[in-house]
């Protein structure tokens, strides 16, 4: 573990102290996992998860008291004090093979987020056209965009922008034959402008990997996700669900008060 990690574990376990005494914030928290199972190379961040984990995290949500998990939405108001979503980037083969039974067993919703480049690749670790199409026909599963190429979106030009999402939900409706909704921000690179660009390709939803909670008053083509790893055992899987981790946030601007270039 490098010593940013045990850095940021320690200011995590101080924040969880305090969060603990009064329970999860309330409002929208949409998780962010990669693979579950799969051995990637040059991993060393650690985005492949064990399957048993991440089945103990499944049974921990499920058993989670005034919580409700739910399909990638807009944030609304309501009485639950935690709705959390379920979503995973890239595109990854376990996600139909590992993942979505284990969802399934627990009746959950979930988004998988695809890279076009990785789907027409057909490299062994990442769903094919077919595949997705499956995954597609899962209760409660849904399809997003991952762009075409995996590029950090708010450093490209706004003609590459463009292409990258209007492409990338072009071939996957075409892949899966229904609408594309949601999409998730390679590296988690957006701004408004970029926000505003895939509001005009046609999407509802876009997520980045900026840690928070989401409130009703969020930009929805702007949302927060926690991101989980491979190291995240169930006490810090806890203390993300209830916002320990959220003062992550403040190592990055928000995309949201961020314009970005102009065109």
């Amino acid at each position: 573990m490098t010593w940013r990690r045990i850095v940021a574990r320690t200011l995590s376990e101080c924040s969880a102290l305090r969060t603990g005494v009064v329970g999860c914030h309330c409002g929208f928290r949409i998780l962010l996992y990669h693979a579950v199972g799969t051995r990637l190379k040059h991993d060393s961040y650690g985005i492949s998860i064990d399957p048993l984990l991440f089945e103990r995290h499944m049974q921990i949500l499920a058993q989670l008291e005034d919580a409700e998990v739910v399909g990638l939405r807009r944030p609304e108001p309501g009485s639950a004090p935690l709705r959390v979503a379920i979503t995973f980037d890239d595109g990854y083969k376990d996600n139909l093979h590992v993942a979505a039974p284990i969802l399934l067993k627990y009746g959950m919703p979930f988004t998988v987020f695809a890279t076009v480049s990785y789907v027409r690749s057909r490299a062994p670790e990442y769903l094919t056209p077919e595949e997705l199409r499956e995954l597609a026909g899962f209760p409660g599963a849904t399809i997003g965009s991952h762009g075409v190429s995996h590029l950090p979106l708010a450093d490209c030009d706004e003609v590459t922008v463009w292409h990258e999402l209007e492409e990338s939900r072009r071939f996957l409706e075409e892949a899966i034959g229904r609408p594309v909704q949601a999409v998730a921000y390679p590296h988690g690179s957006t701004d408004r402008r970029v926000a505003n660009v895939a509001r005009r390709a046609g999407y509802l939803l876009g997520v980045c990997s900026r840690f928070d909670i989401n409130h009703d008053r969020r930009d929805p083509l702007l949302l927060c996700r926690t991101e989980v790893v491979a190291s995240d055992s169930e006490r810090v899987f806890r203390q993300k669900l209830c916002g320990a981790w959220d003062w992550c946030r403040w190592r990055a601007q928000d995309p949201a008060t961020t314009e970005g270039q102009s065109a």
